[in-house]
């Protein structure tokens, strides 16, 4: 039998010291559906399984692809405290450097949202998603179709490029995009940003020191399995 995340959000009843214990276990983690309702196909197990929530092949790696604690972010272009968070959460890999980090598009704030994320998806054919990534999601202005392909283009990608792999690969991106959702949906998050550290579910932001937190206690976690 293949492993899956707990859907249930972690508590951190042992470990959670000073700075995650400044919001409370409740306004971080207990404000989204403690139960998980499982998918109306009962593949609940398949959708959580460790493998494509940790590492989907079809998603590039950014921070340490090599490092032994992983952080997936479900995100949206639009979110404004995804884009807050941002520079908290590549300080935080960068300074632990052992973390894989797995930005995973949840675009569910409207048609744009969707359109930056397929074509941001669209760039790893040229290997470009990670910059596309940091370029669309350290935007400070309202999301745009015009704004979304200019931005990419000042960050040195290939736009024409980017549109044209989106429609030679629309049906794989459609796919994981599908599947992003359904890991969501599984999870039980309510909105963006949502984590997953280690194994460990935390549906809400955090800052740099909480991120780096939030990592001891994965990586603390999984030495204990």
């Amino acid at each position: 039998m293949s492993a899956s995340i707990d859907p249930r959000p972690a508590t951190y009843a042992t470990t959670r010291r000073s700075a995650l214990g400044l919001l409370g276990g409740a306004l971080l983690l207990g404000t989204q559906r403690g139960a998980l309702a499982a998918p109306a196909d009962g593949k609940e197990e398949d959708v959580l399984n460790e493998a494509s929530v940790l590492r989907d092949p079809d998603i590039p790696v950014a921070g340490n692809a090599k490092g032994d604690i992983t952080i997936v972010e479900y995100f949206d272009y639009q979110c404004p405290y995804c884009r807050k968070l941002a520079p908290d959460l590549t300080a935080a890999v960068k300074q632990d450097g052992k973390v894989r980090l797995v930005f995973k598009d949840w675009p569910i704030l409207g048609p744009v949202s969707v359109y930056a994320s397929r074509l941001a998806m669209a760039t790893k054919y040229q290997g470009k998603f990670v910059e596309a990534h940091d370029a669309l999601i350290r935007l400070d202005s309202r999301l745009t179709e015009d704004i979304v392909r200019d931005r990419l283009a000042k960050s040195g990608i290939d736009v024409d490029r980017a549109i044209a792999d989106l429609q030679a690969n629309q049906d794989a991106i459609a796919a994981t995009l599908k599947r992003t959702n359904e890991q969501a949906s599984a999870f039980g998050f309510n909105g963006t940003p949502a984590f997953i550290i280690g194994k460990f579910r935390v549906p809400g932001p955090l800052d740099k020191v909480q991120f780096g937190q939030a990592i001891a206690d994965a990586r603390k976690a999984s030495k204990k399995q």
